[in-house]
């Protein structure tokens, strides 16, 4: 069962896979800014990854919100897209805070991971910034998180039907454990359940050229 205000599907990350894995970027430390983890950005900038702070909610919220519905319409149950309006991801953007990592690119941020215990619970890329690379440090980042925090092979949750994220994924390590369906709150005593595919990190996160 998904935990609270969280969705546990994700989208296909709008990154062009071919960035390195971040170096150097701390989970969760003291200073939610620094130090941060960097990845070479479009050839002019770098992308910087960092904990979220609570201002960065709104923003957040718009790349789910948008990230979402491009990744999941027509994916998943009808029941499920109608509950995700755009005030809900605001209303929830909140809770994802203290377990999320952004990246940062020439000052906006322009995507996110989310990695609660063994699961990376969301990865969502702004589309200003596709072909940075920043989908693939976001996803090696979340894996680094959940290893130190004793998870060598996190998992996620894949729409069956987002052919490009579940490509995405095995390009990066990820393998496709079977089906399952996940239980979605979408409401107060109200869940749906979504088939879902379960993808496990069993290589080291590298791109499989």
């Amino acid at each position: 069962m998904s935990r609270g205000p969280r969705d546990p599907l994700h989208d296909a990350p709008l990154g062009d896979g071919r960035a390195p894995a971040a170096q150097g970027a701390s989970a969760r430390g003291d200073d939610p800014v620094a130090p941060h983890g960097a990845v070479p950005g479009d050839g002019r900038d770098t992308v910087a990854l960092r904990d979220a702070v609570p201002d960065d909610a709104v923003r957040l919220a718009q790349i789910w919100s948008t990230g979402w519905h491009d990744a999941h319409d027509g994916h998943v149950p009808d029941e499920l897209t109608r509950h995700r309006t755009p005030q809900s991801f605001v209303d929830r953007a909140p809770g994802l805070v203290p377990d999320t990592r952004v990246a940062v690119l020439r000052g906006d941020v322009v995507g996110f991971a989310t990695t609660v215990g063994d699961q990376v619970d969301q990865v969502y890329v702004d589309a200003s910034a596709r072909g940075t690379g920043v989908a693939a440090a976001l996803l090696a980042d979340a894996a680094r998180v959940a290893a130190e925090a004793g998870h060598a092979h996190p998992w996620l949750a894949v729409a069956p039907g987002n052919a490009r994220a579940r490509r995405f994924y095995e390009r990066h390590g990820w393998s496709d454990e079977g089906p399952f369906d996940h239980r979605v709150e979408v409401a107060p005593g109200v869940t749906v359940d979504v088939p879902c595919r379960r993808y496990r990190l069993t290589g080291d996160g590298t791109v499989d050229a």
